[in-house]
């Protein structure tokens, strides 16, 4: 291509909890998805990192936004901000008298809609990609663990993210079977909240629902090894608004999550129960991968293999597994036909 070198290819996670681009291979931003919006102005005072600081810690004049919610954009202005910030983050290091041309291509969650999928492809365009392909979530999150999603034989994939836990069926470069469920990252920290509140009579924000699920989240009360510290919290009471300490154990965690995670095992013998006959005996052969946030929940591959009886394997660093498949589709964008412009 003429002028390749104003051509700039980024691959790009657009997760409701976190964005992760990949260029030439490499991660060139992680990031938390959200925004900090001047009330007057509307313009954006910060994005990532710096307005996670910010989140509910904010005045009445800034707002923090995540522009993500359920893996789509819900705040299309505030999306378009973000994208454009980070891809300028990106390109701060670079030095070059020409805006770049970009190819980017961006994963989706497999259950979107016309208009969600319209949304993301506009938002990509106005923060200047030129040539903009979007891959689902679970066809990213098999490349990036590494399946070879063209062969013809069946591949399965539970992908819990912030927002939403994809679960699919792969075969011969296409998706068979697969459900999408509003089950994911924010549902659990929304649990630890409510049983804090209900237990322990302690109000805790977002933010350190998240630092708990992350220091002792499980989805077993009792597991064999690497047994996480309690967590100690602190917060006002909620009848008297005194200081209160309490201790957290993971058991405690175990126990609150526990709805949550069935809802998802149900998904997945949903997703199981359509899955035709010989595809069903390949993933019984294979084993099902998990990807995503969630994956991270110690026990969660022992309790689902206990429930489904099918093995479950985690993937390594599964947080990146979307990004990497989508760096993987950037480089084979004129061969996957699963790609979509």
């Amino acid at each position: 291509m003429a002028f390749s070198f104003l051509t700039q290819e980024l691959a790009i996670d657009l997760g409701t909890a976190n964005t992760v681009i990949f260029q030439n291979d490499q991660i060139v931003l992680d990031e938390p998805s959200i925004v900090a919006i001047d009330n007057s102005s509307g313009k954006a005072l910060a994005i990532g990192k710096k307005a996670k600081l910010m989140q509910e810690r904010e005045n009445p004049g800034i707002k923090t936004i995540r522009p993500m919610r359920d893996g789509v954009i819900a705040d299309f202005q505030a999306a378009e901000q973000m994208i454009r910030g980070f891809i300028k983050q990106v390109n701060s290091k670079r030095r070059s008298l020409f805006t770049p041309n970009i190819k980017m291509v961006v994963g989706i969650p497999s259950g979107s809609t016309e208009v969600e999928i319209r949304a993301v492809r506009d938002s990509s365009e106005h923060a200047g990609g030129r040539d903009v392909y979007l891959i689902y979530e679970p066809m990213a999150s098999a490349l990036g663990i590494g399946l070879d999603v063209e062969a013809p034989k069946g591949n399965m994939v539970v992908d819990i993210g912030g927002g939403t836990t994809e679960i699919a069926v792969i075969s011969l470069g296409g998706i068979v079977i697969q459900d999408s469920i509003k089950v994911a990252g924010d549902v659990f920290t929304n649990d630890i909240q409510q049983y804090l509140r209900q237990q322990h009579n302690i109000r805790v924000g977002q933010v350190t629902a998240e630092k708990i699920k992350i220091a002792i989240g499980a989805v077993i009360p009792d597991l064999d090894e690497n047994e996480p510290e309690p967590y100690l919290v602190t917060g006002p009471n909620l009848m008297t608004a005194h200081p209160v300490h309490a201790s957290i154990s993971y058991q405690e965690i175990a126990h609150c999550l526990d709805k949550s995670v069935a809802r998802i095992e149900a998904g997945i013998l949903h997703v199981l129960e359509q899955t035709p006959p010989e595809l069903y005996s390949d993933i019984v052969e294979n084993g099902i991968h998990l990807a995503g946030g969630g994956s991270l929940l110690r026990g969660l591959a022992k309790r689902l293999t206990e429930k489904v009886n099918i093995p479950f394997h985690v993937a390594e660093d599964p947080l990146r597994a979307v990004a990497r498949g989508t760096c993987l589709a950037l480089k084979n964008t004129d061969n996957y036909t699963f790609l979509m412009r």
